[in-house]
Formats: C-alpha cells, sequence, structure tokens
C-alpha cells in the first residue's frame, strides 16, 4: 500500500487504499485492479471509471455507504483529499471546545455547492455525527445527492439555490444555526481556462488532450466569472448578514497566490478572526480560508448551546 504520511493524522487513508479490503466490500473494482511497477495493487487514475469505481468501494468499506453513484459529467471527487478538509475542521471546531471535537447531529454543517457526489456530508456523518445541509444550484446535482440519500436511508436536507450570485441568502432560514459552512468554489475564470486546466493535467496523466473535463465537472463545479478569488470574496461580503447564525465561515482555496489577495479582502470585513488551515496530501498542497465574527468566548458558548 501506498503511504500517504501527509494526510490528516485521523485520515482514515492514511496509510493508502486496502485493495484486499476494498474489493471483498465492492467486488467489481477488481476489475478496474492493476499493478504498478512495484507491484503493488492500483488503478488506472486516467479512467474516470475506475475512479468512480474506487471511490465506492472507499466510501461503502470507511463510510458504509451502500450505494453511491454520480451521473455522467458531474465531477468526481478525490476521496482522501475530501475528507481531510471534514478532519481539519473538526479541529477548529475543537479550537472553541477545550480542545474536544464536538461530535454528533447537533453539530450543524452547510455544505455550499455539495454536488452530485454528497462527498461532504457523506464522510462528516460516518466520521462524527454532525448535520449536514446540502445547497447546490444545479438540479441535476440536487436529484443525484437525492438519489444518493434515500438508497442510503439517508436524512439529509437539500437546499436549492435559485438566485446564482447569492450564497447564503434563501438557504440560510432566520431560524437556522450552523456550527460552520464549507465550500469548493469553482476555481477557474472561464470556461476556456478551465478547459485547458483540465488538458494539462491529463497530459500529466500521459492521457494527452480530452474534452472531458477533469473526470466530469459541470461549468458550474469547474468555473465562475472572476474565478475563485471572485467567489470567496462574494461568500465574505454576503457571510456578514449571517455572522450571527454561523460560527465558521470556510472555503477552499486551491491556488496559494490567491491567498494574499483573500487576506486583504477579510481585513477590511469586519470580522472578528481569520486563519488559512494548511492541507499536505501527498505531493500536493491544499488549504481552506476560515473566518469568524465571534469572539473566542461566543463561539465557546455558540458550542455550548448546542450540548444542552
Amino acid at each position: 500500500m501506498a503511504n500517504k504520511a501527509k494526510l490528516h493524522p485521523r485520515n482514515q487513508h492514511l496509510e493508502g487504499y486496502d485493495f484486499t479490503r476494498l474489493q471483498a466490500e465492492t467486488p467489481e473494482l477488481e476489475a478496474f485492479t492493476t499493478r504498478n511497477p512495484r507491484g503493488d495493487a492500483t488503478i488506472d487514475f486516467k479512467d474516470p471509471n475506475a475512479v468512480r469505481m474506487l471511490n465506492r468501494a472507499l466510501l461503502k468499506a470507511h463510510y458504509n455507504v451502500d450505494f453511491w453513484d454520480i451521473p455522467k459529467g458531474y465531477l468526481c471527487p478525490p476521496i482522501p483529499g475530501r475528507v481531510d478538509y471534514i478532519h481539519y475542521l473538526a479541529d477548529l471546531l475543537a479550537d472553541s471546545n477545550k480542545q474536544a471535537i464536538p461530535t454528533g447531529s447537533q453539530i450543524k454543517a452547510l455544505d455550499i455547492g455539495t454536488g452530485a457526489s454528497l462527498v461532504y456530508p457523506l464522510t462528516g456523518q460516518a466520521e462524527y455525527g454532525w448535520s449536514f445541509t446540502g445547497v447546490d444550484i444545479d438540479e441535476g446535482a440536487l436529484k443525484s445527492a437525492k438519489q444518493i440519500c434515500e438508497l442510503n436511508g439517508l436524512t439529509i436536507p437539500l437546499r436549492k439555490q435559485v438566485e446564482p450570485e447569492s450564497i447564503f441568502k434563501g438557504i440560510i432560514k432566520p431560524k437556522d444555526a450552523f456550527h460552520l459552512t464549507m465550500c469548493n468554489p469553482p476555481f477557474h475564470a472561464s470556461l476556456d481556462k478551465a478547459t485547458k486546466g483540465t488538458q494539462r493535467k491529463w497530459a500529466n496523466l500521459g492521457k494527452g488532450r480530452s474534452k472531458a473535463l477533469n473526470f466530469g465537472g459541470q461549468n458550474a463545479e469547474l468555473w465562475c466569472p472572476g474565478g475563485e478569488i471572485k467567489f470567496v470574496a462574494r461568500m465574505v461580503e454576503q457571510s456578514r448578514d449571517y455572522a450571527k447564525q454561523c460560527m465558521w465561515f470556510t472555503s477552499l482555496v486551491s491556488k496559494k497566490d490567491n491567498i494574499t489577495t483573500l487576506k486583504r479582502i477579510l481585513k477590511r470585513a469586519q470580522i472578528v478572526e481569520f486563519r488559512v488551515v494548511e492541507m499536505a496530501q501527498g505531493q500536493k498542497t491544499s488549504r481552506f480560508l476560515a473566518w469568524t465574527y465571534m469572539t473566542r468566548k461566543q463561539r465557546a458558548l455558540f458550542i455550548g448551546k448546542s450540548k444542552s
């Protein structure tokens, strides 16, 4: 098994993939399993069907997800990296809870752009028992997420954002209270840049040019006008209206160079604190930005109320 020592210490995939266990849980994976030059079991990561089957096996073996699939053309997420975000968010909440990770359904998380895969609610519920609400602007993604919930007997509220320029408006209701929001924003500024970025990835994998977008991905998943900076800046601006209803607002930031600009935006906003949390995953380093309008005392009280 390949060592992935840079993943979060609590990440179940820290030591790589146990293909014996995965194939036992999902026998269909065997047809996609090959051997690398060292003789270790692996899959062809250039094959979208193989990646989808690996995800299905991982979610079943590690997160008790009996059914998982996504429609053709939607983003197929890498499970270990996505779960890392969940674990680092748990650490963030623990910081306001005497370093104890708060678990259970009283912890509420809002997943902005939950996607067809529903990967964050599935893994977050399994790891910590948190309650998730999924949000998306895409009807197809929500239909897929709903099917995953129904076929696994899960109750995960799903809300459609009908105003593409709004992030929280119409989604966070007056009586809602969330401990955190999370988001994997579209990071390209245009369809052309998304296509070129994907072609570079395919070339690095030895696949050459391809019309496929990163093992799938609808436009809203991959790009928006102004790209990642514009999206996160809009999120920061709009979060102010829900300052008392959410403890931590967070978003992944794919491009390290964007952090400097986003820090300036946060410093101009009327927030109490922000953090940049680095996540090292194998050869890749990613990060998320977190900001809050609550003082440390208010955050402790916010978590305390959820226990009562």
